[in-house]
């Protein structure tokens, strides 16, 4: 099987370096670029993320990248939203007030309901029963998040508990989401992002 080329979307927003590692570890090739025909040559996109929303829409906006990830989702492009990544894929957001996004997965981005803040090493909970993500139920992975995703429970994968449910990672067609940090889970985050992104490519 050829290895896929990930493009990583460079937007001047997220954990770049560390992201480029987990993903040659988990056998990929990595495009990191913000130009679209460098994108439009990859098998999967990637969208990374750390910090706020609104500031993180705000680069997209800037740069044209919201309308190009858009119509990425509207062609049936694998995606994939790590961290804020995956926030910003949501039809909006009520950190730091109220901001539209990406609008390609149904839902809004709200706070965290049990604790101010979720960071650590948490276990997954897989909600769907042919999920690639089956295979990493209940394995540990790190979280680090004061918001998460409030969207259609059918495209909820897998919740993890702070101590309530939340929302760890979704799932609708080749679009897929995940709130915790892979690239920093060790080896459980290089394997699942090994499963997912080869998933997401084929489904």
């Amino acid at each position: 099987m050829n290895r896929l080329t990930v493009g990583l979307v460079d937007y001047g927003v997220g954990n770049l370096t560390s992201v480029t590692h987990a993903l040659h570890d988990a056998g990929f090739r990595v495009r990191l670029a913000g130009d679209s025909t460098v994108l439009d040559a990859c098998d999967v996109l990637l969208l990374p993320g750390v910090g706020a929303f609104p500031s993180a829409m705000k680069k997209l906006r800037d740069t044209g990248l919201d309308v190009y990830l858009r119509n990425a989702a509207k062609t049936n492009r694998p995606l994939l939203g790590i961290c804020l990544g995956m926030q910003l894929l949501a039809e909006e957001s009520f950190e730091m007030g109220h901001s539209k996004g990406l609008g390609i997965l149904a839902g809004k981005v709200i706070p965290l309901r049990d604790t101010p803040w979720h960071i650590g090493w948490n276990s997954l909970k897989c909600t769907m029963s042919d999920s690639a993500l089956h295979s990493s139920h209940g394995e540990f992975f790190y979280f680090n998040h004061s918001f998460a995703l409030d969207g259609a429970s059918e495209h909820v994968s897998a919740v993890t508990h702070v101590p309530g449910p939340v929302t760890a990672a979704v799932r609708h067609g080749r679009i897929a989401g995940l709130q915790f940090h892979p690239e920093k889970s060790q080896r459980a985050g290089t394997s699942l992002l090994r499963t997912l992104i080869q998933d997401i490519a084929h489904a």
